[in-house]
């Protein structure tokens, strides 16, 4: 296989431009990249970009090394049993991004003896700063687990799970996490307002704020428990909230809103695999 397998992407929507974009930008050949979608609108401005573009999902698979599954879950099980016997013919790997279909009902809908990679990404691929999880099954060599990496690694960061059931605490820990700092960030602002501030300042404050407590957790050589400890002075300000957000059980209370999302993951990919 080439050092730049050819990449055919099912679904042109806003995850898979988001791979795609991120491909093209670290010097990945556009050529080399398809894209497949019935709206013809979506592949206007991916035509631009060089890349080659149908509204036939076979004609993309069969010129494809690596098939991008980058489709809502809902209609997972329609195209892959479209694609199925494209996908039998040229033996490509699969990487899915669909949340919830497990990679045992996917092999059965493309005909068996499927390589798959499962992928649970967040929205901050968008911005090139995602944290993706990966599962591959046991059809999905070591020269394909890094040909996903280096496709996946365009969005952000890439972390293999040894276990398929573990992707469901990464949507709950990352998949939907992005959410939980946009409540943290929409209520902070919301007191800042309360305290006086405009909603402007307040806004500009609690952004900035958080993306340099997220740097400074990236580029220290302590976790965040230490990180907090060295912020919190004794009989201080910052000592004053913490204690009111523990007090308050927000420790527990993350404990429970993640179990929550780990349990609904699971019930979906039950209700979606179904055949």
């Amino acid at each position: 296989m080439s050092t730049n397998p050819t990449l055919a992407f099912i679904g042109a929507g806003n995850m898979a431009r988001a791979i795609i974009g991120g491909l093209i930008t670290n010097g990945y050949p556009a050529e080399n990249i398809w894209a497949s979608e019935p709206d013809m609108s979506k592949l206007l401005d991916l035509k631009g970009q060089g890349l080659k573009t149908t509204c036939n999902n076979d004609e993309a698979v069969a010129a494809a090394d690596i098939v991008i599954l980058a489709i809502k879950p809902q209609v997972l099980k329609a195209v892959a049993e479209e694609i199925a016997d494209a996908v039998q013919i040229k033996q490509p790997l699969i990487l899915s991004v669909a949340a919830g279909i497990m990679t045992t009902s996917m092999d059965q809908w493309l005909g068996g003896n499927t390589s798959i990679v499962r992928c649970m990404p967040n929205t901050p691929a968008l911005v090139q700063t995602g944290a993706n999880g990966l599962y591959a099954n046991n059809k999905v060599t070591d020269t394909q687990k890094t040909q996903a990496e280096t496709i996946l690694q365009a969005t952000g960061i890439t972390l293999w799970v040894e276990e398929e059931s573990q992707l469901d605490a990464v949507t709950a820990v990352s998949g939907s996490g992005p959410a939980y700092y946009f409540l943290v960030m929409e209520s902070m602002i919301q007191a800042g307002v309360k305290l006086g501030l405009s909603e402007d300042v307040a806004t500009q404050l609690t952004l900035q704020t958080a993306m340099g407590a997220a740097r400074m957790a990236q580029n220290s050589d302590v976790g965040p428990a230490e990180l907090r400890r060295r912020v919190t002075s004794p009989k201080g300000t910052t000592e004053q909230a913490i204690k009111r957000f523990v007090d308050g059980g927000l420790p527990e209370l993350f404990d429970e809103a993640l179990q929550a999302c780990n349990d609904r993951s699971v019930e979906l990919a039950k209700e979606l695999g179904k055949d």
